[in-house]
């Protein structure tokens, strides 16, 4: 799958970005989970660490990790060329990464717990944010220029990438505009509708890229999709149509009004199923993969397929504003982790690192997996009760038993998920370590 010249040296260091983040991610997650669950919440005074830590963790484990992996994926499938534009955007990257871990040890820094980039109201998180923001625009161009396939249609792995790469495209656009272009208003407001239409549209790149892992999983254990290129193709060209409102919207509507962020929403409703397709050919993938060796790859497919399809369903159950709504993003986003894990796997060797081997590699997705399915459940039993979302410790008013039952599953599978994310950092640290075969 590597194409001839690639810079393999800028794939690795965008691999090893990403997983640096999920250390400090689930660092933090430790925190976040402690300052949740009955009874540990009432010892440790955690409430204002929790929102700081929150930030952050978001921002790791959603920003930087996953537009990590998609560069890794652009790399990978992408020509040879302008690999200097590719370097300049990995530093950029990583220097915006640095400087937004160290940015709550410094003064002033007031979280922000707005949807899809939460922000600490602190100069040098800002500082690290427009960073991170220039490495990327840079990296997306570079994906754009380099990831067309040179055979339309027959190249739908290669299609699928590039798709992804529009998408964020189109979503850099979005922030850029959107912070132009909305008035100032001091509170949680400015920053939600900032981030509002960009954010939605990251989600489009998301699942794009997590298909193309799929896909790429599956030929790669030995089961290549039931579909021929030229059909897969024209699947990712039908997921990737909604994409073309996302100007229209900005084009007709004042970005930050209600019609704006209303048909965001819409289109968040709306747009997805046209990925149904490509989910179902995901699902036939994993299908044949039945009675196939125990392989890390395999497991994170089927975890991945499983967790997407949980959160896909809850995000039609939404009603008010409660834990449901985090139930939601946990099992879609994790569904995306889960693939990009996988997908990490099997590129291991590729880049030139050692596989991925031995029992902790198999069960790893599985508990990652398990423990993230009874954190969402019990995030969504909970959001069922009422309980209120973005808050912790008293302010959560956990009064009945099944509110408390809730929030203790969502606690014990938060600790479950966080064992799961430390032994695949110990996984891609140990294989990294190697020197594989290409």
């Amino acid at each position: 799958m590597l194409v001839s010249g690639t810079p393999t040296r800028l794939a690795r260091a965008w691999l090893w970005l990403g997983v640096l983040a999920l250390i400090g991610s689930g660092l933090l997650a430790v925190l976040l989970v402690l300052s949740r669950t009955p009874g540990i919440q009432d010892v440790f005074p955690l409430k204002d660490l929790f929102r700081a830590a929150l930030v952050v963790h978001v921002d790791l484990s959603v920003a930087v990790w996953f537009m990590a992996f998609a560069a890794v994926i652009w790399c990978v499938l992408g020509s040879a060329g302008l690999a200097w534009l590719g370097w300049g955007g990995f530093g950029l990257a990583a220097l915006g990464t640095a400087l937004m871990s160290v940015s709550p040890f410094f003064p002033d820094a007031e979280p922000v717990l707005n949807n899809y980039i939460p922000v600490l109201k602190q100069p040098l998180f800002f500082v690290s944010i427009w960073t991170f923001g220039a490495g990327l625009s840079l990296t997306v161009l570079r994906a754009l220029l380099t990831t067309w396939p040179q055979r339309f249609l027959a190249e739908p792995l290669r299609l699928g990438a590039c798709l992804g790469a529009v998408a964020a495209f189109l979503s850099l656009g979005a922030f850029v505009w959107s912070w132009a272009m909305v008035p100032w208003i001091e509170g949680v407001i400015y920053y939600e509708v900032v981030f509002w239409g960009g954010g939605h549209t990251l989600q489009f790149q998301h699942a794009l890229l997590m298909v193309v892992a799929w896909l790429w999983i599956a030929t790669r254990l030995g089961s290549p999709s039931v579909a021929s290129a030229r059909a897969v193709s024209v699947l990712f060209l039908v997921a990737a149509l909604p994409l073309l409102l996302v100007p229209a919207i900005y084009l007709l509507v004042p970005a930050g009004s209600l019609p704006h962020m209303e048909l965001f929403a819409k289109l968040m409703l709306w747009g997805h199923p046209y990925m149904g397709p490509l989910i179902l050919l995901g699902a036939v993938s994993l299908w044949t993969l039945r009675g196939r060796p125990a392989d890390p790859a395999k497991s994170a497919l089927l975890a991945s397929f499983t967790l997407f399809a949980l959160g896909g369903v809850l995000g039609y159950l939404i009603q008010g504003v409660n834990v449901v709504i985090p139930a939601h993003y946990h099992g879609s986003t994790v569904g995306v982790t889960l693939a990009f894990m996988g997908l990490a796997y099997v590129l291991l060797p590729t880049l030139g690192f050692g596989r991925a081997e031995g029992r902790m590699a198999i069960w790893q997705p599985y508990v990652y997996g398990a423990g993230q399915l009874i954190h969402v459940l019990g995030l969504a039993w909970s959001g069922g009760y009422g309980v209120q979302r973005k808050v912790a410790g008293a302010e959560q008013m956990l009064t009945t038993l099944p509110q408390k039952v809730g929030m203790g599953m969502m606690g014990l599978g938060g600790l479950i998920a966080v064992i799961g994310g430390l032994m695949f950092v110990l996984v891609c640290l140990q294989a990294m370590s190697r020197r594989g075969e290409r």
